[in-house]
């Protein structure tokens, strides 16, 4: 009997050490971009350059969280982060899967410094240059390809 008390005993510690909170795996949902406007890229000489939807991070958790946990993102989709003044930002890719270009803009929406295929999980600094109000989250490469340069500029509307 008492061998019997022991194999239980050691069967039971087996079974529950195999269900432990270390071994569960835990799902989550996939974070989907929701497009709440439109925004478009124009050169300095005023030709435009592209138009993306938008989702905008203008509270202080949606500018914290930014495309944190995001698995994917189109080209045609951007993230704006709008700040209530003008100041030095600087943003890391904490938790961040997508590699993305950084793109930091003044009070008058004009494009005054970039950050360029920033790595994904990286929790580096991505300084802006100089003072911004807005900055711009788009797939990484996409800078280059739309061959945007200081002082091009944005323009959006809010659905």
């Amino acid at each position: 009997m008492k061998k019997l008390i022991i194999l239980l005993c050691v069967a039971t510690a087996i079974i529950s050490c195999g269900e432990s909170e270390s071994n569960k795996v835990i799902k989550t949902a996939d974070i989907k971009f929701t497009k709440e406007g439109e925004l478009t890229l124009a050169k300095v000489s005023g030709e435009d350059i592209i138009t993306l939807d938008v989702e905008f991070a203008e509270t202080n958790y949606e500018r914290e969280t930014g495309l944190m946990y995001r698995k994917s993102m189109k080209d045609n989709q951007a993230m704006l982060f709008i700040f209530s003044s003008s100041f030095p930002r600087n943003f890391y890719m904490k938790n961040t899967y997508i590699p993305l270009d950084i793109i930091y803009l003044d009070e008058n929406k004009k494009i005054v410094s970039f950050q360029e295929n920033a790595k994904p999980l990286n929790e580096e600094g991505l300084p802006s240059e100089v003072p911004a109000m807005y900055v711009l989250e788009v797939k990484a490469g996409l800078a280059e390809k739309w061959l945007l340069e200081i002082g091009d500029t944005i323009t959006f509307v809010k659905h």
